[in-house]
């Protein structure tokens, strides 16, 4: 008789019944434990492997902890101008909530918690909450992240500054040096991660994002760049062409990168060299390249720091420029300079040397990318052109305007052009000429000399000196402004006419050329009447003409500037430049997005940057104030695109601008904005309420960015987070950017 498999031979089960068994055993096993392994996977896609500049993945990834148990290291001290709420008088604790980067996205339910326990108990909570009393009964929240594949070799980034000690507050078993095994728990967080990259498109946020895909490419400025608008303005006699045209809804995707993009040359070899395939435009080179602009060397674009009228060099330049009028003292008495037509901005970068601050500006034209070359190299500049309308700068703040060989059609309506320069020059100040109408003998020239002398001097504007640079065989033509009304009421005719009494000189934002003199101030307390101090005494001293102003924070204006000028001090030197991780050396082009009194700037002096002070439009208008003192800005409104090229800016300060801006306009678009301007590996720091700085830490993660800071007291928050390289793969049509 057969024998059954459980047939039972003297009280055994048969040896063939046991290899059964066990086979049918192990394998049910081996069903079950996949089935517990897959049900409880708990995704990560925001893990998604970033490369980094230099296409290389670290292999060991490094933990900042930006944990302190003063957290009044990240606060505003002062107290005078802060924005935000007194806290609790209660004891409160601390929560410290510190994440690695596989987790800093992941919000778990309850239920994926219990799932994991197990696994998590093995090698160590990647999350951990710690609740500490605290001296000074305020809740704080900070997190860090990994920087995982995005870090770069050999590149040694700063560690967040912090006195609670890691192993603190990441009490993990970290496996090393296991030779070339895996364990069990890496395999299993790493496939769990790996099936949710299958499942969410882009990322838990519910964020996605798309590549533009536009005409200019990688050069896309939304408002330099509407085609349509274009095709469809009924002249472009004035340079419409080349004036702003935003699209009705800001693009909200991303600009792509070059191919073969590298981080920046550092300052100051950027002034001399930039890489090729981060603004490869050669045709500046093939046109220019005799007179020293710009040159193709390899792998290199180079600068030898020519232009038409210094081919031989600005610095030589330059001094000409001081001998020929001593009085200008660069550093000294001329501190704030705007240089019209800058070409590729050598004449501001040369600059530098003589404590000089120089606004570079130029349009987006046939010289392809000159004001790209400029910010690439850590040159200030613009994108703008003299057309129709105002530049968006205020009235009365610039200490010269320089033109060398700009292009511009100064004489031409009435002046209409050159009474913009007037608008923005301070009284007293002067004005630089050099093109070939000044040295030239050509009929065109004479022309242009003759209607240009006798405009001049119907603006009351002296001309001082015209020499001749033999080296580079030019000559300028020196022009003082005025800083009384005496002339314009000695005139023998009225024209140009003096503005109205309503007209504002200070009015810029989308504001019609006029041609017109605004008058001088003729109270000794109003600004214009005297010249600022010497730089940098004007730094830090509050204009004489704030005396009878009361401040934006509501004490006196001096007070209040002073008061700015101590809290962004405090702000910068103990957190800014030790708390956040951020690698200075590596910073050079940075922008504050919502500059009251430019005190941010103001405290950055002795680093080698330049900060773009911007004062929206709907805020109050300091920016005069922020140019007093020897620094430079401009007017705009972030519900609309920058005049700048993408990747232009290093370090990017929003101090409450996006929740102002919520009541205006779309974040997201905002965001999609700071992408554009932002280089990979830049910074954005912002302050503002915690629902806001919430928004934004969700989008910087559906990008893709670092998160290196957040840190939360009552209801105002601190973000701190770096751009990847990352790009969606996905495009998006803009077809108002199709040509």
């Amino acid at each position: 008789m057969a024998l059954g498999k459980y047939t039972r031979v003297e009280g055994r089960k048969s040896s063939n019944c046991c290899s059964t068994i066990s086979v049918v055993v192990f394998v049910a096993f081996c069903l079950v434990g996949i089935w517990v392994f897959m049900s409880s996977t708990v995704p990560d896609e925001d893990q998604e492997e970033v490369p980094s500049l230099d296409n290389t993945v670290n292999d060991v990834t490094k933990q900042h902890v930006v944990a302190d148990d003063n957290p009044k290291q990240f606060e505003d001290t002062s107290g005078d101008e802060s924005q935000t709420s007194e806290g609790s008088q209660e004891e409160t604790p601390i929560s410290v909530e510190v994440e690695s980067a596989s987790d800093s996205n992941e919000k778990r339910d309850e239920s994926e918690r219990a799932e994991s326990e197990e696994i998590r108990e093995e090698i160590g909570d990647e999350t951990k909450q710690i609740s500490l009393p605290f001296a000074d009964q305020e809740n704080v929240e900070q997190k860090t992240h990994q920087e995982g594949s995005d870090s770069h070799d050999n590149v040694e980034e700063p560690e967040a500054k912090g006195d609670i000690e890691a192993s603190e507050l990441l009490k993990e078993t970290r496996v090393e040096n296991n030779g070339g095994w895996s364990t069990q728990a890496v395999e299993s967080q790493n496939e769990k991660r790996s099936q949710h990259n299958s499942i969410s498109n882009n990322n838990r946020n519910g964020i996605s994002w798309r590549l533009c895909n536009v005409t200019a490419g990688p050069d896309y400025i939304p408002c330099l760049d509407n085609w349509e608008a274009i095709r469809n303005l009924p002249s472009t006699k004035h340079y419409e062409h080349r004036e702003r045209h935003c699209p009705d809804e800001p693009p909200t995707c991303l600009v792509p990168l070059p191919e073969g993009y590298k981080r920046p040359v550092k300052w100051p070899t950027s002034r001399d060299k930039i890489w090729y395939n981060n603004v490869p435009h050669i045709k500046l080179a093939k046109v220019k390249g005799h007179q020293n602009w710009v040159k193709a060397s390899g792998e290199y674009l180079t600068f030898p720091g020519g232009g038409t009228q210094f081919k031989n060099g600005a610095l030589y330049y330059i001094d000409f420029i001081q001998k020929t009028l001593p009085n200008i003292a660069w550093g000294k008495r001329s501190r704030v300079i705007l240089d019209v037509g800058c070409g590729v901005a050598s004449f501001g970068g040369y600059l530098f040397e003589r404590d000089v601050l120089t606004m570079s500006l130029a349009p987006k034209d046939e010289h392809e990318a000159q004001v790209q070359f400029a910010l690439e190299r850590g040159i200030p500049a613009i994108s703008a052109v003299m057309g129709t309308k105002r530049l968006p700068l205020p009235g009365a703040v610039f200490d010269i305007v320089h033109c060398a060989r700009c292009r511009v059609p100064w004489h031409i309506e009435g002046g209409k052009l050159l009474l913009e320069l007037d608008r923005v020059l301070r009284p007293g100040g002067y004005f630089v000429w050099s093109a070939t109408p000044v040295y030239q003998s050509l009929p065109e020239d004479v022309e242009i000399w003759k209607a240009m002398t006798k405009l001049t001097k119907s603006m009351c504007w002296d001309q001082l000196e015209v020499k001749r640079d033999k080296l580079n065989e030019v000559a300028a033509a020196i022009y003082r402004k005025p800083t009384s009304n005496k002339c314009y009421s000695n005139r023998p005719e009225n024209k140009p006419p003096l503005c109205s009494n309503s007209d504002d000189q200070n009015a810029a934002w989308n504001v019609p050329l006029e041609a017109c003199l605004h008058k001088m101030p003729e109270e000794a307390s109003k600004r214009g009447s005297r010249w600022p101090n010497e730089w940098p005494l004007r730094l830090e001293k509050p204009p004489y003409w704030l005396k009878s102003e009361v401040g934006v924070y509501g004490k006196a204006a001096p007070e209040d500037f002073a008061a700015d000028y101590k809290r962004w001090k405090n702000v910068v030197s103990e957190s800014y430049l030790e708390g956040m991780g951020i690698s200075w050396s590596s910073v050079r082009n940075v922008m504050d997005m919502r500059a009251v009194y430019g005190g941010f700037a103001a405290a950055l002096k002795d680093l080698k940057v330049w900060v773009m002070n911007v004062v929206p439009i709907d805020s109050p208008d300091t920016l005069p104030i922020i140019y007093e003192r020897g620094l430079f800005g401009i007017y705009h409104d972030w519900c609309e695109s920058f005049s700048t090229y993408p990747r232009s800016y290093d370090l990017l300060h929003a101090d409450h601008l996006f929740s102002l801006l919520k009541k205006r306009c779309e974040l997201r678009g905002v965001i999609a904005e700071v992408d554009r301007i932002l280089r990979p590996d830049g910074t954005l720091i912002v302050r503002d309420g915690v629902k806001t700085v919430n928004e934004v830490e969700n989008m910087a993660k559906s990008l893709k960015w670092n998160v290196r800071l957040v840190f939360s007291n009552n209801k105002e928050a601190l973000l701190c987070v770096q751009k990847t390289i990352w790009r969606p793969k996905q495009t998006e049509t803009i077809f108002s950017a199709i040509a």
